[in-house]
């Protein structure tokens, strides 16, 4: 990724994850919602808060697990931040996998937020054993792909907003963009942790 792209990634999982932060703990849940998402949340007070509060956790640290220099001066920074994080995927995961079934949008919205959580888990869970194993490479590619993943915390919020400035009903707009705000996030990811595994698997020059 160039370092446009970097400071890109950065900006954006920084800048949803404060606001998130600040909105949950200085309004009531739900406040600045869509009116018609509301209610959705506002039954679910303390799982939309560990939600939140875990998913803003992991859109934080996320970037700077991706920071090379990071990983080869301060290696036990890189790993207790990696705890963290696949911690915050478990939480914010599960609180997510069960919101997903109250979901705004029909039976459609709720399958495609189903589908993201279950892959949040899933593919956490599959870094966390890759690097338990050793398996660097193989740690790396799902890392990736599980930030994908947490990214759609901030695809979402782009989506939403364009569709309701474009005219767009929100209940016609939301089922789509339940699926829209990662998979298309996961497919990017594919290729670059494909990248990734073939450049740290490449064999030494001469």
């Amino acid at each position: 990724m160039s370092a446009t792209g970097r400071l890109l990634l950065w900006v954006l999982s920084v800048s949803v994850a404060a606001y998130a932060l600040i909105v949950c703990l200085s309004l009531p849940i739900g406040a600045v919602a869509h009116p018609d998402i509301r209610p959705a949340l506002q039954a679910r007070p303390a799982v939309v808060l560990a939600h939140v509060l875990a998913a803003a956790l992991v859109l934080a640290v996320g970037p700077l697990q991706f920071q090379a220099r990071l990983r080869r001066t301060a290696p036990a920074v890189h790993r207790w931040l990696g705890r963290a994080y696949c911690a915050g995927v478990l939480v914010g995961g599960s609180a997510g996998l069960y919101m997903a079934f109250h979901a705004y949008g029909g039976v459609i919205a709720r399958a495609g937020f189903v589908s993201l959580a279950l892959a949040w888990l899933y593919t956490g869970l599959r870094a966390f054993l890759s690097i338990r194993a050793g398996n660097v490479p193989a740690h790396r590619s799902w890392m990736i792909r599980n930030f994908a993943l947490t990214f759609a915390a901030v695809t979402l919020r782009v989506y939403v907003p364009a569709a309701l400035a474009l005219g767009i009903d929100l209940a016609a707009a939301y089922p789509v963009i339940a699926w829209l705000c990662w998979v298309p996030n996961l497919l990017v990811a594919r290729r670059f942790s494909a990248a990734q595994v073939s450049r740290v698997s490449a064999p030494a020059p001469g």
